[in-house]
C-alpha cells in the first residue's frame, strides 16, 4: 500500500497563490483602471465646469490662492510646501482641488484619533521606567534628551534590561526566527510590509498552523498593497481557516483614497512577550537570498530579548486594535515577570506615525548625525533626503565627522536610484563619502556613530519613510552589538565601489536632468 501524500499549509498556500497570479495581476489592472477612470472624470468635470461657469473658475482660483497662503504659513517641511505650491501655481484650479482632496482626508483623521486612543490605552500597562531614564541622563545628557523626546512624543520608554542580537543578513535572521517561533507557548504577533509566496512564507505558515493547533494565539497582519502584486484578496480567509487571525492594513480597493499613501512599512515579530524581531527583512525569498532579483540582497535586522520586547508588543497591538470595534485590554500581554535579562546598555524601540505633527524617524536620525563626534556610518537603500537632512549630513562632514553612506549598486527601483544620484554631488563636495555595494542591493537601514550609538529598523532615508509610512526602529546606546554593526558596515565597504565627484559628472546629461526634474515632486512620491 502506498503512503498517503500530505501537503503542508505552506505548500498549499504557495500553490494557491501561484495558480491565481494572473487573477491577482488582473485585479491590479482593474484597480489601476478604476483609479485612472476617476482621475479622467475629475479632469473632464473640471474642463466642463471651467468652460461653462466663469464663477466656478474664479471660485477655485480663489481657493488656490488661499491654499498657497495656507501652505506657506503652515508648519512643516519646506520641501513638501514647495512641491505642493508648484501644481497649484501651474494649474490653479485643478491643483487646488487636488490639494484640498489630499489634505482634508476624514479617513486619515479618524485613523489618527484611533491610534492616539490605542496609545493612551497602552500607557496603562507599560511599567514606569523613570529611574532608567534618569540613569541614562546622568551618563549622557544628549541621549537622555533623545530618550525624553521618544517617550513624550512616541510613548516609547528607554529600557536597560535588554539583550540584542544583530543580523548582518536576512539569511541568518530567518534561521533564528524559525527556531523562536517553534518555542512559542502563548502568542505570536506578526506584522510585515511585504508578504510573498515562497520557501520563507511556506516554512513560517507551517509553524503558525501547528502552533494554532496547540492553542497558541497567532495574529498575522500585513500591508494592503500586497493584494496588487503578491497575495490574493482572500489570503486572510485562508489563514483564518487554520485558526490564525489575519488582517490587511488599509486594503486597496477600486475607489481611490489619499489614505493609500500611508502604508504599514513596519516589520515586527513578537513571541510570548519575550522575544522580538525587527529590521529590513520582509517575508519574501529575496530577503534571505533564496531568490535572486537584484544580485546579492544585503539586509540587516535585530532580535531583542528582555524588557524592550514590551514596546514591540504594544506597537503591534496599537496598530492591530485600531480597526477593532471592541477595546482590548492590554494586561494580558504585559511583560512577563521573568522576562528580564541581564542588561547590555540601553535600548529604545520606537514607532513612526505619519499622521501626526512629529517626524520621529527623521528626528532620531538627525539627533545621531548632529551629536556625532568622530563618525556616522549609514546603510540605506534609498537616498532622497529633505533639506534639513542634507544640511545635517553636510555640516557633520564639514566639521570633521566621517560621514559614510552605503548605497546599492544594483537598484530595485531605477527611478529612485536616478533620483538619489542627483544628491551625490552636493554631498560629495561637502566631504560625505558615498559607496555602492557592488554585489547587489542594499536594503539595510542602519546608523552607527562613535562606537556608542546605533539604530536598526525599517526607516529609509527618503520621503516615503520619513513622512508617509508607518515605521519602527530600535535605538541602541552602549550596547555590545554596536561593535558588531560597525564591523558589518566595514565588511560591506570591502565589497563596495566608492563614488567620486567625477563619477557624478560622467553621468548622462539626460539622466541628471530627469533626476533633477523628479526632485520637484520627490516629497510627494
Amino acid at each position: 500500500m502506498g503512503m498517503k501524500n500530505t501537503i503542508s499549509m505552506g505548500e498549499r498556500v504557495n500553490a494557491t497563490i501561484s495558480r491565481i497570479k494572473k487573477v491577482i495581476y488582473g485585479r491590479t489592472v482593474m484597480i489601476l483602471l478604476g483609479f485612472l477612470a476617476q482621475l479622467i472624470l475629475l479632469g473632464v468635470g473640471y474642463i466642463l465646469l471651467r468652460n461653462y461657469s466663469f464663477l466656478f473658475y474664479i471660485f477655485f482660483l480663489s481657493i488656490g490662492a488661499v491654499a498657497v497662503v495656507y501652505i506657506f504659513n503652515a508648519p512643516g517641511n519646506p520641501d513638501l510646501k514647495l512641491s505642493w505650491m508648484l501644481p497649484i501655481a501651474i494649474f490653479p484650479v485643478f491643483g487646488a482641488i487636488f490639494y484640498v482632496t489630499i489634505v482634508s482626508q476624514p479617513g486619515t483623521k479618524v485613523l489618527y484619533d484611533r491610534l492616539l486612543e490605542q496609545a493612551e490605552n497602552t500607557k496603562k500597562y507599560v511599567l514606569p521606567r523613570r529611574e532608567v531614564w534618569e540613569r541614562l541622563r546622568e551618563e549622557s545628557p544628549h541621549m537622555g534628551q533623545l530618550a525624553h523626546y521618544l517617550e513624550k512624543c512616541d510613548n516609547s520608554p528607554v529600557y536597560d534590561g535588554t539583550q540584542v542580537k544583530y543580523y548582518p543578513l536576512g539569511d541568518s535572521q530567518f534561521v533564528d526566527m524559525v527556531e523562536e517561533l517553534k518555542k512559542a507557548e502563548k502568542y505570536i504577533f506578526i506584522e510585515f510590509f511585504i508578504v510573498s509566496s515562497g520557501q520563507m512564507l511556506g516554512e513560517i505558515l507551517d509553524i503558525l498552523k501547528e502552533k494554532a493547533k496547540q492553542g497558541v494565539e497567532v495574529r498575522f497582519m500585513y500591508d494592503g498593497t500586497n493584494v496588487l502584486w503578491n497575495l490574493p484578496n482572500f489570503f486572510p480567509d485562508m489563514l483564518e481557516e487554520e485558526g490564525i487571525r489575519c488582517k490587511m492594513f488599509a486594503p486597496i480597493k477600486f475607489i481611490f483614497s489619499p489614505h493609500y499613501n500611508n502604508r504599514d512599512h513596519r516589520k515586527i515579530l513578537v513571541i510570548d512577550g519575550r522575544v522580538a524581531f525587527t529590521g529590513g527583512i520582509n517575508l519574501a525569498d529575496e530577503y534571505i537570498n533564496r531568490k535572486n532579483r537584484f544580485g546579492h540582497w544585503k539586509d540587516a535586522g535585530a532580535m531583542v530579548r528582555g524588557d524592550a520586547v514590551e514596546r514591540f508588543t504594544y506597537m503591534f497591538l496599537e496598530m492591530w486594535n485600531e480597526s477593532e470595534r471592541i477595546q482590548e485590554p492590554g494586561r494580558k500581554y504585559r511583560l512577563p515577570a521573568d522576562a528580564a535579562v541581564s542588561g547590555d546598555g540601553y535600548a529604545i524601540p520606537y514607532s513612526v506615525c505619519p499622521l501626526g505633527p512629529e517626524r520621529v524617524g527623521e528626528m532620531v536620525y538627525l539627533d545621531i548625525i548632529n551629536t556625532a563626534h568622530t563618525y556616522v556610518h549609514i546603510m540605506t537603500p534609498y537616498l532622497i533626503p529633505d533639506d534639513r537632512m542634507i544640511m545635517a549630513l553636510t555640516y557633520a562632514a564639514r566639521r570633521g565627522v566621517e560621514v559614510v553612506i552605503v548605497m546599492p549598486h544594483i537598484p530595485d527601483k531605477k527611478y529612485a536610484f536616478m533620483l538619489a544620484k542627483t544628491y551625490y554631488n552636493q554631498l560629495l563636495e561637502a566631504g560625505v563619502r558615498i559607496y555602492e555595494y557592488e554585489p547587489g542591493f542594499v536594503h539595510a537601514k542602519v546608523f552607527v556613530s562613535d562606537d556608542m550609538k546605533a539604530v536598526v529598523g525599517t526607516v529609509n532615508l527618503d520621503y516615503r519613510s520619513l513622512y508617509h509610512h508607518f515605521e519602527c526602529g530600535l535605538v541602541l546606546y552602549r550596547n555590545s552589538q554596536i561593535a558588531v554593526m560597525e564591523k558589518d558596515i566595514q565588511d560591506t565597504l570591502d565589497k563596495c565601489i566608492e563614488v567620486k565627484v567625477e563619477d557624478y559628472r560622467r553621468l548622462k546629461l539626460t539622466d541628471r536632468a530627469l533626476g533633477r526634474i523628479m526632485r520637484i515632486v520627490a516629497p510627494l512620491m
